[in-house]
């Protein structure tokens, strides 16, 4: 871990320029925050300095708080008052309120803490293309070191609160427009410019701007009020299992009726609380969790670099296809994008030409970046243009025999080097690749739908697949901007596999006599964006049928086959795509209660050969929420016995990212060990008992209850991962 170091460079001009060095983002931990403190008051107290310039090296300015050191005051609860107190008053004594004026000059980034520590500078001066925000709510918590005060008072009450809400950043041109900052200069100008604009404001040149003193921005106490209130409203509909966002507009309302010192001093005291929430504790997980996953040992440690994908190409057009196509596109990645037909291959064009158009029409992309990447798609019904492409990634539905028709025309079109990736979500890939020599080259590149969105990518692996093919699918995630999770190749390798039982709890449910719609708001009061049977309807009903045969043949001792979602099927109620499934969607995506779906329950649930409780009405939404999540953290045990993930963080951030799960509870192995295997290893031994084997504890999660060991230290034994 490097050391911090902070600096000082004092000019003939009479400007002294401290310089933050805390590789790699300029973290302000206790360390960074003491000797800024011991640097500010002795330059405060030196009579040949007239000014102060802040900045940080390496081409950052300050990336935020330490969160390593936050994780550390969750560990032993007794640092985060100190860090507080030390805070407020380098910030408003040292700083802002200082007897030398302080401007930061900024390049790169400025985020969290790190804008906290520009704020209380008088002044701002940046680089373009700078980023800057208070991003904390990400983490759980709130700012810390005055944001919440300094924030609202330069750029206004409404943008704040939207700006702290979002975890919102902006470039440095829109934070000049809003008053954040005060200048934007050249790279090349920063510090001279910063050093000017100091001694501009000791010789009052410019005025000494000290933002916890600035109103003007606030408007009439009663308009800001009002202002907060409809924030509260949104923020009830909106975070329903967190409180931080509530805590945040706390915060701000007690500077506005109290005055800003007030509402700092509160704010420090809610940061230091919040930051000892399991909230808090679980996004903080996924946070270093997500910046994991691309170290893999045994894999990345050897020293392999990856090698440049110029030209790629995707069978397959469908939704999948389309997005994967899109994806690599808008990563500057000339892409073929095969089909069996003309009419496929134009809509399959079509979806990618919608999907960019879509994304310039939000602001993610410019016009002329939707252009420039639908120009780099070839549409073609042959192999012909495949003799250069550095991968292809297949995308057809889940047909083994078509697939591996596919990968065998697959190794003889493309050159020798090409990277044969299938996006396969539960397919063995050993079972794919059976006819091909190249084994390899053979990998999983699983997108999660839709596909230039979602940020996933699970890497899937097989025996034979060679380091240099791994490392080189890493590197095009990180081309890609997408989080990768490497793992081994098994049936519905990790996210999917986990998660099979999720969807089968909830008919097993169904067919006990629960009522479907209320499993759904149950599942989404929980945290997920939607129950499984609207996630059902969404996925369609012939991919889950055919998935669910996968399940069957693969997991035969723990799966639980209801009738429902076959009986609605074979009536061509097959979910959204059709107008109606579980729900009614006349002509909308909008889901409506469906009248018609109680004939097929009563029908399922005499198949189904299970005997009701006497008193399933009086099942409470807890035992709901358990009898559904606990057996997916069952196989999340029998996942990580197996090896098939690196580590059990790889299985939170794929299930967040993946699955939706929400990343407050820190992902579905961190939420295991947070409720305890002991517990959930009970209930299941109940529920089997009640309903058979799909409830079934797995010899890995009996360990962890019957020897108290955390789901986190699975596998138990031996060290070799993968």
């Amino acid at each position: 871990m490097a050391r911090a170091k902070v600096t000082v460079d004092k000019g003939a001009d009479g400007v002294a320029v401290i310089t933050v060095d805390y590789p790699p983002v300029n973290a302000i931990s206790t360390e960074v925050q003491n000797a800024l403190f011991r640097t500010f008051t002795q330059l405060h107290s030196d009579q040949g300095v007239k000014a102060i310039v802040l900045q940080g090296a390496n081409g950052k300015f300050c990336g935020g708080g330490d969160i390593r050191g936050f994780q550390k005051i969750q560990e032993k609860g007794s640092d985060g008052e100190e860090l507080v107190v030390s805070g407020f008053t380098l910030m408003n004594d040292v700083i802002e309120g200082g007897s030398k004026p302080v401007v930061a000059a900024i390049q790169g980034f400025a985020l969290g803490g790190g804008l906290e520590l520009a704020m209380a500078c008088n002044a701002r001066i940046t680089a373009p293309d700078v980023q800057l925000g208070l991003v904390e709510l990400q983490l759980g918590i709130i700012p810390g070191l005055g944001g919440t005060q300094r924030l609202p008072r330069l750029v206004g009450l409404e943008r704040a609160i939207d700006m702290l809400l979002a975890s919102k950043t902006l470039d440095s041109k829109e934070a000049l427009k809003v008053g954040l900052v005060d200048d934007v200069v050249a790279h090349s100008d920063l510090l001279a410019a910063a050093r000017k604009w100091a001694l501009d404001i000791h010789e009052g040149h410019r005025p000494w701007h000290r933002s916890l003193q600035s109103v003007d921005k606030l408007g009439s106490l009663q308009k800001a009020l009002d202002v907060l209130e409809n924030a509260r409203a949104k923020v009830k509909k909106t975070y329903t299992n967190v409180s931080y966002p509530s805590v945040l507009l706390d915060v701000i309302k007690e500077g506005l009726v109290n005055g800003a010192v007030s509402g700092v001093i509160l704010e420090g005291k809610a940061c230091q609380d919040l930051i000892r929430t399991p909230e808090a504790k679980g996004l903080m997980h996924v946070f270093f969790a997500q910046r994991s996953s691309s170290r893999v040992p045994g894999i990345t440690d050897r020293g392999l670099i990856p090698h440049p994908i110029r030209k790629a190409a995707v069978v397959g057009g469908a939704l999948m296809g389309s997005g994967i196509a899109t994806a690599l596109a808008l990563s500057k990645i000339p892409v073929i994008l095969k089909e069996v037909d003309s009419k496929q291959l134009d809509a399959g064009i079509q979806k990618i030409h919608a999907n960019l158009k879509n994304r310039a029409s939000s602001g993610k992309i410019t016009e002329e970046e939707a252009r420039r990447s639908i120009a780099l798609v070839k549409g073609v019904l042959d192999y012909e243009d495949f003799y250069n492409v550095d991968i292809v990634i297949e995308a057809v539905t889940e047909n083994i025999p078509l697939k591996q028709k596919i990968f065998y025309e697959l190794e003889q079109a493309c050159p020798s080097h090409c990277i044969l990736a299938t996006n396969t979500s539960s397919i063995d890939l050993e079972v794919i690749g059976a006819n091909i020599k190249s084994q390899d080259r053979l990998i999983g590149a699983h997108f999660f739908s839709p596909a230039h969105v979602m940020r996933l990518l699970e890497i899937v692996r097989t025996n034979k697949t060679s380091l240099q093919t791994i490392v080189d699918l890493l590197g095009l995630s990180k081309s890609l901007k997408k989080v990768p999770v490497v793992v081994k190749s098994s049936p519905g390798f990790a996210v999917n596999r986990v998660f099979f039982p999720y969807g089968m709890g909830a008919h097993l449910l169904a067919d006990l006599g629960v009522d479907p719609y209320r499993i759904d708001a149950v599942i989404k009061s929980f945290g997920m964006p939607m129950g499984p049977f609207r996630m059902g309807d969404l996925g369609g009903f012939q991919t889950g049928i055919l998935v669910g045969k996968i399940w069957l043949q693969a997991y035969p001792d723990r799966v639980y086959a209801s009738q429902l979602m076959t009986l609605m099927y074979n009536d061509k109620r097959l979910g959204e795509s059709s107008g109606k499934g579980y729900y009614n969607y006349h002509g909308s995506r909008k889901e409506h209660p469906a009248p018609e779906l109680k004939q097929y329950l009563d029908r399922s649930r005499k198949l189904s050969g299970l005997s009701p409780p006497d008193k399933i009405a009086d099942i409470t939404d807890q035992e709901i929420t358990e009898m559904i999540f606990f057996p997916v953290i069952n196989e999340a045990c029998r996942v990580l016995e197996e090896k098939v993930v690196i580590s059990s963080s790889d299985l939170d951030i794929a299930s967040v990212l993946g699955m939706a799960f929400p990343a407050y509870r820190g992902g579905i192995a961190f939420w295991g060990d947070h409720i305890g295997a002991g517990y959930i290893f009970s209930k299941l031994l109940k529920w089997t008992n009640m309903y058979g084997n799909f409830f079934k504890p797995s010899e890995a999660l009996e360990k962890c209850a019957t020897q108290k060991i955390p789901l986190a230290q699975l596998p138990l034994q031996g060290a070799s991962r993968l």
